[in-house]
């Protein structure tokens, strides 16, 4: 045997000796949080090394009190916001409470643990905490543990190392899941009671900041079941009023969305109502729109009779990405590549990739698939927005404030941008959900989003309206007669039927008085002909044509030396009156309106700005912030 081989045969088990020895140390001592006062020292002094004058944004404003509208205002909120109550935020660092996410929803400016400052230009409208239901009493059993052996498990929540963050998530991803009760001394009745103080001190939070006319609050939570390699088969549960259920129906009560319906249905009783609103369909391994649970039982018929019932929105933009389309499975609209969080599955792959029943424009198009089997549509569902984020700032969809979503983990800026590492750069600061109610209150707004009157933003506010019918007044483009329209037509989220005649499309956007004006309107189509579900994208207002009157593709300028925008391109208002040329009374069909507008810059260019360095090259410099109406349906069907 050669010197050389017997060096290496004799070296070999001292270098995997050590090697497990450094793995083992960095598992173990790899914090998430800083522990010490010279450790937060340290990351307050790179945070004050920021720049923030090197960046332009508005200046904050002052909340806008609309007074009731019988034509409906539009009320800008989050649904998806997490608090120091959940774990995982806990966990990485967020010591913000209930009281202190409100007030920071309803105007008020905070700062992050590492001392990012955040605040919004513009008030909330509502909101609503969703903390993981999973998680209900661990933060509150660990902040006065009764015992040694409870203080010690506690350690590790307070001052997690990679390990124990691991063995959390790898403990989440079992099916069926199973409760970890030492932290409540394996004792199941102090499990239960320290859940429900947890669900009745968010629901008194609820309650403390609930100003009908001026700000609304829902008691809420978060459903959040196991799956492999951090996939999202979540929901949040929002209650019409203070009314609920004693407890909040968790993962560890019902192992599929339909255990949860039933268990609600069952458990709500009088004068208790609540919707689920799915998110993050992209990260589902495609059993957003699939017709099986998630232990791969088929849906029946009543099944798809309580997805009908209680489910008529989903979440397609948040923080983990857009979920409206993906170019590979029929799409061919360059608007579908918009701040994509996953590729599209190659052939075998299950996870961490975009399947077909992934995304929301294909499972409106299986909704019309299932309607001729089933007689009814259970995917008629509205499209909203909002962030989960997990640092008690609702609303905080700005892209110059975003600060990361899990405090010490996404700050400072320079945790954002780490070089070769793109995974943090492909998040984005999260949407906006947006109501058309008459008043701002728990009724008006649960009201408009049970008929499914509300849109998405992916973080700004401009204003959206879309309305459909056959006798739609042909001059609305120049009237604007909302009344008209209401009387003549049905607005997003409604249904026509075919038989009543040839449509007319009227919609309207105005831009975000605090950002950048219109680049144009777009009109999504999907049909059923012939048994297969189709698409096509029709552009029917624009800010720039070319000679041929077609759309010319927003290529405003954008200052990338401070991310100022011109006002001079664009456009802060488009209209269009619109009839589609290939309409067929025969189809079922769905419309939805996307309005795009012209770019500017993405929160990755404004934290460059901060740090004095140019754009990462690995994703884009600016975005086109866009808005997404619900859908109008046209039913063939008698």
């Amino acid at each position: 045997m050669s010197t050389v081989k017997k060096t290496l045969l004799l070296a070999t088990p001292v270098v995997l000796l050590c090697g497990w020895f450094a793995y083992d140390y960095l598992m173990t001592n790899l914090k998430f949080i800083p522990t010490t006062a010279e450790e937060r020292a340290a990351i307050h002094a790179e945070v004050a090394a920021q720049d923030e004058n090197a960046l332009y944004k508005p200046a904050q404003s002052p909340r806008s009190i609309q007074p009731a509208n019988p034509l409906n205002n539009v009320y800008f909120g989050d649904l998806h916001i997490h608090s120091n109550l959940s774990a995982d935020a806990y966990l990485f660092g967020n010591r913000r409470d209930l009281d202190a996410t409100y007030r920071f929803a309803k105007g008020e400016s905070a700062s992050i643990e590492t001392g990012e400052v955040i605040e919004l230009t513009r008030p909330l409208d509502f909101a609503a905490v969703t903390d993981h239901a999973e998680g209900f009493g661990r933060v509150m059993a660990c902040a006065e543990p009764a015992t040694p052996e409870i203080a010690e498990d506690c350690e590790l929540i307070n001052n997690p190392t990679l390990l124990s963050f691991l063995e959390l998530r790898a403990n989440m991803e079992n099916r069926p899941l199973v409760e970890n009760l030492r932290y409540f001394d394996n004792d199941r009745a102090v499990e239960r009671q320290y859940h429900l103080d947890t669900w009745e001190a968010i629901k008194a939070a609820a309650e403390r900041h609930n100003e009908p006319g001026v700000f609304t609050t829902f008691a809420a939570y978060e459903y959040s079941p196991a799956m492999v390699d951090r996939g999202k088969h979540h929901r949040n549960v929002i209650f019409r009023t203070s009314v609920t259920p004693d407890y909040a129906v968790s993962a560890y009560d019902a192992d599929s969305e339909i255990d949860l319906w039933k268990q609600l249905d069952v458990t709500c009783g009088k004068d208790c109502e609540f919707l689920t609103i799915p998110h993050n369909p992209n990260k589902s391994w495609g059993l957003a729109f699939a017709s099986e649970t998630i232990d791969g039982i088929p849906y029946t018929r009543d099944d798809w009779r309580l997805r009908e019932k209680f489910e008529p929105l989903v979440e397609m933009f948040q923080i983990k990405g857009n979920s409206e389309c993906v170019l590979g499975y029929g799409a061919t609209d360059e608007e579908c590549g918009f701040e994509q969080f996953l590729p599209v599955c190659e052939e075998g792959q299950v996870t961490l990739c975009i399947h077909p029943t992934s995304m929301v424009r294909d499972g409106l198009k299986k909704g019309l698939v299932l309607e001729e089997s089933l007689g009814f549509n259970p995917m008629k569902f509205g499209l909203m927005a909002s962030t989960d984020t997990h640092n008690s700032n609702p609303g905080d969809a700005e892209e110059w404030d975003y600060r990361g979503a899990n405090s010490y983990v996404g700050s400072p800026a320079k945790n954002r941008l780490q070089d070769g590492v793109r995974q943090p750069k492909v998040a984005n600061p999260g949407g906006l959900a947006a109501v058309w109610a008459r008043e701002n209150t728990r009724d008006a707004l649960f009201d408009a989003m049970s008929r499914r009157e509300v849109y998405a933003t992916s973080g700004t506010r401009p204003t959206l309206r879309f309305f459909a019918g056959a006798e739609l007044p042909e001059d609305l483009t120049q009237t604007g007669d909302l009344e008209a329209a209401y009387a003549t037509g049905v607005p997003m989220g409604g249904t026509l039927n075919a038989d009543a005649g040839v449509p007319r499309l009227f919609v309207w956007a105005t831009q975000d008085p605090d950002h950048a004006p219109l680049a144009k309107i777009q009109i999504i189509k999907g049909w059923l002909e012939d048994g297969e579900a189709r698409e096509t994208v029709f552009d029917v207002a624009c800010a720039d044509t070319d000679a041929s009157g077609a759309c010319i593709s927003a290529k405003a300028p954008v200052d990338l030396s401070d991310c100022s925008w011109s006002e001079s391109a664009g456009a802060p208002e488009l209209r269009a009156d619109w009839v589609d040329p290939n309409y067929d009374a025969s189809h079922n069909a769905f419309y939805y309106a996307r309005v795009i507008q012209i770019p500017t810059c993405r929160w990755t260019t404004y934290d460059s700005l901060r740090l004095g360095l140019a754009p990462p090259t690995d994703v884009s410099a600016t975005i086109t912030e866009m808005a997404w109406s619900s859908p109008i349906w046209v039913s063939a069907r008698d």
